[in-house]
């Protein structure tokens, strides 16, 4: 079996499905979509069975962690007392290839019954699902990925990238911003690239710093005992304007003129790479610290006066990635 050739063609049809749907997508149900779930005071209810129940719970996660009050609701619970569980303010968004899963029209008289908003997924707008739904996504493929064309491939692709679109379009509706996203993820690696903050992190207590005319081995001295690598080297008012590395010695150990009585200032490294703004993410100084390459990043106020340090031991230790 050439397994290249496998996946090169699975991927494809796939691929295929999406820009044939993207070619063929209607827009005005998009616009109707977003129009009805912004002002909504409810949640939105997703439902499914079988694959597009699997692909409806993720669709129901992807909302939910984007702003959109969502959740998952099986239509065999739904019959089963669980009905209850949708209010009159909620939206339902139910999903069916056919538009003829058997447990999924026996909630739909249900709903209109109580005037519950139906937005529906399915191949056919005049399948049962879609005559009953006020909105209509069509997620028609022409061919499934698997060899059998009976197993939900390309569909299934299919349904959760509408579910994205929908997704995307009422986040840039509501401006939602990555530090909206940070308070739905407020744990995980996710939840701390986008929570936590430089400030959150900073070393601010005995810090390692020394005089522009501290000798350079009493300098050596305070970077041992600052157990950071590095020195900062401070003038008469108190501004950042050097720093001494363990690289930094290393280069002037190869002077033949090297002298420890030196001033630090001498060896050390001139304007070393510093922010103002210890509210950035600790994800955006995790990028400053391997685009410059260096293993500390000073903080300090607008006037150049030292704040704290940020080693990137410290954005290794809290998971930042």
């Amino acid at each position: 079996m050439d397994y290249k050739a496998l996946a090169k063609e699975v991927l494809l049809t796939e691929a295929k499905e999406l820009e044939l749907a993207s070619a063929n997508f209607d827009e005005n149900e998009l616009k109707k979509a977003v129009e009805l779930i912004i002002p909504s005071k409810g949640k939105l209810i997703i439902t499914g069975v079988g694959k597009s129940g699997l692909v409806a719970s993720k669709i129901a996660a992807t909302l939910a962690s984007t702003g959109t009050s969502s959740f998952f609701l099986h239509p065999t619970e739904a019959m089963h007392g669980d009905l209850g569980m949708i209010g009159k303010d909620d939206i339902v968004l139910g999903i069916s290839y056919s538009g003829e899963s058997e447990e999924l029209i026996q909630i739909l008289p249900h709903l209109k019954r109580f005037d519950i908003p139906l937005i529906a997924m399915a191949k056919d707008k005049n399948s049962t699902l879609g005559t009953y739904a006020d909105i209509f996504f069509n997620i028609n493929v022409t061919k499934e990925a698997c060899p059998l064309e009976t197993a939900p491939t390309s569909s299934t692709t299919l349904t959760m990238a509408m579910g994205d679109v929908l997704a995307v379009a009422l986040m840039k509706k509501r401006d939602f911003q990555k530090e909206d996203f940070a308070s739905f993820h407020p744990g995980g690696s996710l939840g701390k690239k986008l929570f936590i903050k430089v400030d959150d992190l900073l070393r601010k207590e005995n810090l390692p710093v020394v005089s522009r005319e501290t000798k350079l081995k009493d300098a050596i001295l305070t970077m041992s005992e600052g157990r950071l690598g590095n020195v900062v080297v401070v003038d008469d008012e108190k501004k950042v304007i050097a720093l001494l590395s363990d690289g930094d010695l290393r280069r002037a150990l190869m002077n033949k003129d090297f002298s420890v009585e030196c001033n630090v200032e001498e060896i050390a490294t001139k304007n070393p790479k510093k922010t103002n703004d210890k509210n950035i993410l600790a994800s955006d100084a995790l990028q400053m610290v391997e685009d410059y390459k260096i293993q500390m990043l000073i903080v300090v106020d607008n006037d150049e006066r030292l704040i704290g340090l940020l080693h990137i031991h410290d954005l290794i230790e809290a998971g930042i990635k």
